[in-house]
């Protein structure tokens, strides 16, 4: 597996991360989905890395610059074929190093609330996060969670 800083210009990222906001409007009133469409992705400031087994995408997983001391882990998704075969903990490793890299203290994340999510909140606490409150422009909300990594 490969994971490279990606341009967001391939059909196979957009069909990924098509995919991802299907499932997440699913998954979320509007009001508390915070996926990012392509474009959103594609602004200075956010950071976004595919992995790749040869010419196949297995995923995806971006950083977020919140101020000079956090980040965010954004639109992280691994390609339904792909599932369980560790790729979102090597994501998980790749984005903290590189928010170390940067200067970064805090990793913060959002995800769902619903049991659509345990096992998204059950990498992420593997990996060492732990819960927190609202962070950045997020308010408190039923169908999130917060949760925070000291790096």
């Amino acid at each position: 597996m490969r994971i490279v800083e990606d341009d967001l210009a391939g059909a196979e990222i957009a069909a990924l991360l098509n995919e991802h906001a299907q499932q997440m409007a699913a998954s979320s009133p509007p009001e508390s989905n915070h996926t990012l469409e392509i474009d959103a992705l594609r602004v200075p400031g956010i950071t976004l890395w595919t992995a790749w087994d040869g010419s196949e995408l297995l995923g995806c997983c971006g950083l977020k610059a919140l101020d000079e001391a956090a980040g965010e882990v954004k639109s992280m998704r691994t390609a339904d074929a792909h599932l369980g075969k560790g790729i979102a903990m090597q994501f998980l490793h790749h984005v903290a190093q590189v928010a170390r890299d940067r200067g970064y203290k805090r990793l913060y994340l959002e995800t769902g609330s619903t049991a659509d999510f345990d096992p998204a909140i059950a990498l992420y606490l593997k990996f060492g996060f732990v819960e927190c409150g609202p962070f950045a422009d997020y308010v408190l909300d039923d169908f999130s969670r917060f949760m925070v990594l000291d790096l």
